[in-house]
């Protein structure tokens, strides 16, 4: 099954709130992406045949190594995006929601040099004859 964007936003979803609490329930994900709870039951059940998360005992969810592959990806770009857009002027509520949009449809290679681009964008540069 090809991820949707809606998709990829649960699987980084469930990395985020992993990263702050530890531990993740349906309703968190509900909370944090403003959906409704049958939504992310939706999600989970396909996300979990897919599997992307696993649904633990306690009725907690986990990522599976390929859910937390993507997800990483995913919460990369959005973060390199958000801060480009922010250094570059964006107000922080706009990068945000705009580097939300570009996460999912960049590819992995134009992301790379997007990524090496900026990085020696970033570093100084010494004059020839300063050396």
């Amino acid at each position: 099954m090809a991820l949707t964007s809606s998709m990829e936003d649960y699987l980084e979803a469930v990395l985020i709130l992993h990263q702050k609490h530890g531990s993740v329930r349906g309703v968190d994900i509900a909370v944090h992406l403003g959906v409704t709870k049958p939504s992310v039951s939706r999600a989970v059940k396909e996300l979990s045949k897919s599997e992307y998360i696993v649904k633990n005992t306690d009725g907690t969810l986990s990522l599976t190594d390929s859910g937390l592959q993507i997800a990483t990806q995913i919460y990369e770009k959005h973060q390199f995006f958000t801060r480009q857009l922010i250094e570059a002027g964006v107000p922080q509520d706009i990068a945000a929601q705009d580097a939300c949009r570009l996460e999912h449809v960049i590819s992995e290679t134009s992301f790379q040099k997007l990524k090496e681009a900026a990085f020696l964008g970033s570093r100084e540069v010494i004059p020839s004859d300063e050396l």
